[in-house]
């Protein structure tokens, strides 16, 4: 039986870490895509700590407040035709020497810091309710207030025709700006929507579904102090940040979070003394397991087999006794209808089960 504990980390894993620095810049990002051919923007050893840039796409929907000179360089050095066949800006990847397929590469969120104090939700037209929303595309700009950590609606505006270009740059000027949700607050809760390593496939794999190998997970849970756990699919891991949120509810009904670069702190360990073949996150109070498919059912039950399958590998339970537990003590909520493949996330408390 095997519990994912720290103690099972190598001794090279316990010498004092290497700190990288990866800034985003047109030559350590791609815009869209996973691709197992990519070259390294960055190679780290087990145990090391990144701090890196993660660039929102959705920076142009208020260029005033949401673009700084490094984001800018980004839009401008990156050509339209480059952006695909995903939309997400992807800062690495990052190679992990020694990490192989098989392995598991731990990455533990250890800080999400807010790059600018805005960011950008959009009512867009690959939202769960599109159509009754009368076909329309809206955006609402909040602001993040550090001090409260909340964030607040400052203006909405209609977007012209449909969001069909990664990074479009959009001027909101004055006269289309409208009051939006006067008096809300939302609390601030800093994530990344996508992550993950290179699948083991030719050419591109779009950022936009997610997979075995993590990708567009949509999961806020995915924060500072939280540690997630991915299959390792080709050398090296090629392990990529992006899509950073500030806030997101469960299900993404919209079409997107309120999307808002961040500054991120993690550090990566290879894991070789268990498995797991999807991605499985473990946050300071419970282990979660993920689903994914086209069909929400399909989803909801690949979740629940993984869930089944980290209950009785990784804590010793019988299958019946898992299946019982799940039912009592596993909550099972929607993590996104609106990636194409849908989400479902399956939590257990650590504290359940008894003091290892």
């Amino acid at each position: 039986m095997t519990l994912i504990r720290d103690e099972y980390l190598s001794e090279r894993d316990k010498l004092r870490p290497v700190l990288h620095e990866l800034p985003a810049t047109p030559k350590t990002i791609h815009w869209g895509y996973f691709d197992a051919a990519l070259a390294p923007a960055l190679k780290v050893a087990s145990g090391d700590i990144i701090r890196a840039e993660a660039v929102t796409q959705h920076a142009g929907d208020a260029p005033e407040l949401m673009m700084d000179e490094g984001i800018t360089a980004i839009f401008k050095g990156v050509p339209e035709a480059d952006r695909n066949p995903g939309v997400h800006i992807m800062t690495g990847p990052i190679y992990v020497e020694g990490a192989k397929p098989g392995d598991v590469l731990e990455v533990r969120y250890l800080e999400m810091r807010p790059r600018l104090h805005y960011g950008s939700n959009v009512a867009a037209h690959w939202g769960h309710l599109y159509k009754e929303m009368g076909d329309k595309e809206r955006v609402t700009i909040y602001r993040i207030d550090p001090a409260s950590a909340t964030a607040h609606a400052v203006f909405a505006y209609d977007f012209p025709g449909k969001y069909l270009v990664p990074g479009q740059i959009t001027e909101a000027r004055d006269c289309c700006r409208q009051p939006a949700l006067r008096g809300i607050r939302v609390p601030v809760r800093p994530h990344l929507g996508t992550a993950g390593v290179a699948p083991d496939a030719k050419g591109r794999v779009s950022t936009v579904p997610p997979g075995s190998h993590g990708g567009n997970i949509d999961n806020w849970r995915i924060g500072a102090g939280a540690t997630m756990f991915y299959p390792v699919q080709v050398d090296g891991a090629l392990f990529s940040i992006g899509d950073p949120h500030i806030s997101q509810g469960d299900g993404e009904i919209s079409g997107t979070a309120i999307e808002a670069s961040l500054d991120v702190t993690f550090q990566i360990f290879i894991r070789r003394d268990f498995s797991f073949p999807s991605p499985l996150l473990r946050t300071p109070d419970s282990f979660i397991t993920h689903g994914f498919d086209e069909d929400l059912d399909q989803a909801m039950r690949n979740a629940s087999l993984e869930m089944l399958r980290l209950l009785t590998e990784h804590r010793g339970l019988s299958r019946d006794d898992a299946y019982s537990l799940m039912s009592v003590a596993a909550d099972f909520s929607v993590t996104q209808v609106v990636d194409g493949r849908q989400g479902v996330h399956a939590r257990i408390c650590h504290a359940v089960f008894p003091p290892e």
